[in-house]
Parts: structure tokens; sequence; C-alpha cells
């Protein structure tokens, strides 16, 4: 199933690191942050509306990340480090920098993981890696959150103990494995604070952001990748 495999082929052949693949999801949370005011009470028509406006407004954007991916069956959590951009359309870089150095990179023409500790790329076509309706839908600039998602807010509330918004999503399609995601939302700004994806198998991803810069117009030259001399290199065939 290559239709949603940035990166479940590349990450298939890469062990624990299995977790990478939940990446393109965030896709959809991380350029959804705006910076609009909000009053202390919001419907979730609202809140999703504010989202959206913000959304749909954000070129692009710089972040620090950490990511703790916790598999349940052995009880193991893996947190790892780094830097993100994206831009539209179809443009992003995640650069891991702790505990260990990876790459992924995409752009209109490809996609690359490069795992320099293994010295390995895993090279795909994007159109191919990106064929998921729901990734593509964002990235170009025209998702819309209530289309691709069911929306509520958690049983146990609406609201955390710091005041932040909590929202669930759930897609509306089958999207590799991916069972919910779990939002909190900042209620001052309308950035996200946290993100948490569950899927089919109770495994779970927290993703973290900090030093947050929005619309800095990265250079495209910046999601281009060439394989340093004597890497191996496989390219994967879409199905």
């Amino acid at each position: 199933m290559l239709r949603l495999q940035p990166m479940t082929d590349f990450i298939i052949r890469c062990s624990h690191r299995c977790k990478i693949f939940l990446i393109l999801f965030v896709i959809p949370v991380l350029i959804l942050i705006g910076t609009v005011a909000t009053s202390p009470a919001i419907s979730l028509d609202e809140l999703v509306a504010n989202i959206q406006t913000a959304y749909n407004h954000t070129a692009d954007f710089k972040a620090n990340f950490m990511q703790k991916a916790t598999i349940k069956s052995i009880d193991r959590t893996i947190i790892e480090k780094g830097t993100v951009y994206l831009k539209k359309p179809e443009r992003m870089l995640w650069n891991y920098t702790k505990p260990s150095m990876k790459k992924l990179i995409i752009n209109p023409s490809k996609a690359w993981l490069y795992m320099p500790d293994d010295n390995i790329v895993y090279i795909q076509d994007a159109k191919k890696a990106l064929s998921s309706k729901m990734t593509i839908r964002f990235l170009t600039g025209i998702g819309k959150l209530k289309d691709d998602f069911e929306i509520a807010f958690p049983g146990n509330g609406s609201v955390n103990t710091e005041g932040n918004y909590i929202i669930t999503l759930i897609p509306r399609k089958y999207e590799a494995g991916i069972k919910s995601l779990l939002l909190t939302v900042d209620r001052n700004n309308f950035r996200i604070v946290e993100c948490v994806f569950t899927d089919m198998y109770d495994n779970t991803t927290r993703l973290s952001f900090s030093d947050i810069k929005f619309n800095i117009n990265p250079p495209d030259e910046l999601f281009n990748f060439t394989p340093p001399p004597g890497v191996e290199i496989y390219n994967i065939q879409g199905q």
C-alpha cells in the first residue's frame, strides 16, 4: 500500500523508526496554527472555523519539535527532536537531530528519507508518496477540516487544566492506520500546543512544537536533496 506511504514503505524498511510515517498527518495539524484572539467561551463550530481561517492564511512555517512515539505492545517510548519546515504547496523538511540524525524531504517532484547512520537514502516520486487525498488537500492549501475529519470535543471536557481547548479528529476515510488525533489548542491564539496520534494498535505519537515562525518564505532549495557520495540508494516504486 503505497498510496499513503511517504512513509509506510520507507519506514517498514527502518525497523523501530516506523513511527516516522505519522509525520504526514502532522501537516494538516501544523499549518493550522494561527494567531487570532478568541473569547473565553467558544463553540466547536467557531473553534474549527477559526483554525481553518488561520490555516488558510499560513503559507509556510518553521518550528522546533519533540516527538514521543510509544509502542504499546513492548511498552517502549522513543523520544526524538529536530526542526521542521513546511511551505505550500507540497514542500516540507523534517530534520531530526537527536538522538540520531535523519532527514525527510518532500518537494513537488521527489521524496527522500535519508538515514546517515545506516548510510541509506530512500527515494520516491512525490505524487505517489503524497497520494493520500487528505494530505494532498492540506498541502495544496484547499483542505477543509470538516470534509476530512469527524470533529468533536472529548467526552471528558473541551478544555484542559490550563484552559486550552481539546478537540478530537477522526479521519472520515482510512488513512494508514490512523485511528484518531487529539489536538490541544491554545485558547488565546489558536496555536497547537500538542497533538497526539493514535493508530489501530493503540500506539501513540505525541508531538509538541516550540519557537514557531510563520510566513518566513524559506527558499525552495531547502526542499531539495542530493544524496552524499557512497550512500546506498533505494528507489521506491508505487503500486
